[in-house]
């Protein structure tokens, strides 16, 4: 497992911006290699930024869109197309804006007329799909992401992984229903951290200054039932991408220059 590496970048605009850059690259990189992509995206400011950005880039055409698989870290538990889940906000950033296959996009269940008041019939579902989507050489229950974006809470939350919440302390599950959260809303799908660990590249995005006490805790070596967000680690990289804000109350040894 891979140790952390943190940039930082002046404001939360040019956190986006490169974020958006490095994925772009990332992406065409594992094409070129491999032929597929995968990548696992979040919600949240940051990471709808991160979205809009790369739709505006000119590199988003470099990425051959029909050949990317795309998977969500979370999701929250409302109808199809409600405004507020990440899927919604996705396509309205990025996937209506490029030629995804739809075969390809993997959607965490919704509230539907199938499941209803059920997350926890619907993150089984979401496990049972990612295991028929894994291949022998992944080596798992899940596909080996390529790249996992995540965000971090305030409290230090990342997917719907919330301090001391069962969710936490989850071993074997690779996807949950997380209910009771202390956000809205309060019911969400979630990959565990088990299934985030088997990312090669995890990416953590976060600014501003309510954070910048989380992200020390995180990179100083706090416990990940504390800190989730300090159990998301990639195979082959950790990369914490944050904003000078964020980056405030790390100790002077873990703080790069500023890009």
């Amino acid at each position: 497992m891979s140790t952390a590496q943190v940039v930082v970048h002046a404001n939360p605009d040019l956190v986006a911006a490169t974020a958006a850059a490095r994925l772009a690259v990332r992406l065409v990189d594992v094409q070129q290699s491999r032929g597929v992509a995968s990548v696992v995206l979040t919600g949240g400011r940051t990471g709808i930024a991160v979205l809009e950005q790369l739709r505006q880039s000119p590199a988003r055409d470099a990425v051959d869109w029909s050949r990317v698989d795309i998977y969500w870290g979370d999701e929250r538990f409302l109808p199809p197309g409600d405004p507020e889940r990440n899927d919604t906000q996705a396509y309205d950033a990025l996937l209506n804006h490029v030629p995804v296959s739809p075969e390809r996009v993997h959607a965490m269940p919704a509230a539907d007329e199938r499941w209803r008041d059920d997350a926890d019939g619907a993150a089984e579902a979401y496990a049972r799909e990612l295991a028929g989507l894994a291949s022998p050489e992944d080596h798992g229950p899940v596909p080996r992401f390529d790249v996992c974006l995540l965000g971090v809470g305030e409290e230090g939350h990342t997917a719907s992984i919330f301090p001391s919440s069962p969710a936490v302390y989850e071993t074997e599950r690779t996807v949950v229903g997380v209910h009771n959260c202390p956000k809205p809303p309060p019911t969400r799908v979630s990959l565990t951290l088990p299934a985030i660990r088997r990312s090669d590249e995890v990416w953590l995005l976060t600014t501003g200054e309510a954070k910048a006490a989380v992200v020390a805790m995180a990179l100083s070596g706090a416990g990940e039932v504390q800190i989730p967000a300090a159990g998301a680690r990639g195979q082959r990289r950790t990369l914490w991408i944050l904003d000078r804000a964020a980056a405030g109350k790390l100790p002077r040894d873990l703080v790069p220059p500023l890009i």
